[in-house]
């Protein structure tokens, strides 16, 4: 499970905004210049569900499961990758058996396969995007505003 501290800079209805810091495992990220995550900019903003009824200026800490990240990660990285390789092999069998050039044919193919591994992926986006293991949840209360004691863990649903 993957936790970050944040403090509560807006609630509405069910919903809140946590304000909290990037790690500082993005300043070792081979990907950090790539990925978006790593600017200059220190402070992100996380939209949660309140389910710990917090306030503005509550601190709280948020976490995010391990499993449902370890599955967008292959999504993201290795499946294009499997479908371009997938795809150029198609495209050898192919080449061979129509008699014309295996590394044009083979270059062809794994290139539709990879740009079909995006669609792919928008589509399960869209699947996805409202599902609750892939969101992150608040966990429990650092600080409440006007306390200065450590409130219990809440178990995520």
């Amino acid at each position: 499970m993957i936790t970050k501290e944040g403090i509560i800079t807006e609630t509405s209805g069910s919903m809140a905004w946590v304000k909290t810091t990037r790690s500082k495992s993005c300043d070792s990220c081979e990907s950090r210049d790539s990925c978006g995550e790593h600017s200059k900019i220190e402070d992100m903003t996380i939209h949660v569900e309140n389910s710990l009824n917090a306030s503005t200026g509550d601190r709280i800490v948020v976490g995010l499961k391990t499993a449902p990240l370890l599955k967008i990660t292959f999504l993201l990285y290795i499946f294009p990758i499997i479908l371009m390789m997938v795809g150029a092999a198609i495209g050898e069998v192919i080449a061979i058996r129509l008699n014309m050039d295996k590394s044009i044919i083979s270059m062809f193919f794994g290139l539709i396969c990879f740009i079909i591994s995006f669609l792919i992926i928008r589509f399960i986006n869209n699947i996805c995007v409202d599902k609750k293991e892939y969101q992150p949840f608040m966990m429990r209360f650092v600080q409440k505003t006007g306390s200065c004691s450590v409130k219990s863990s809440i178990k995520p649903s």
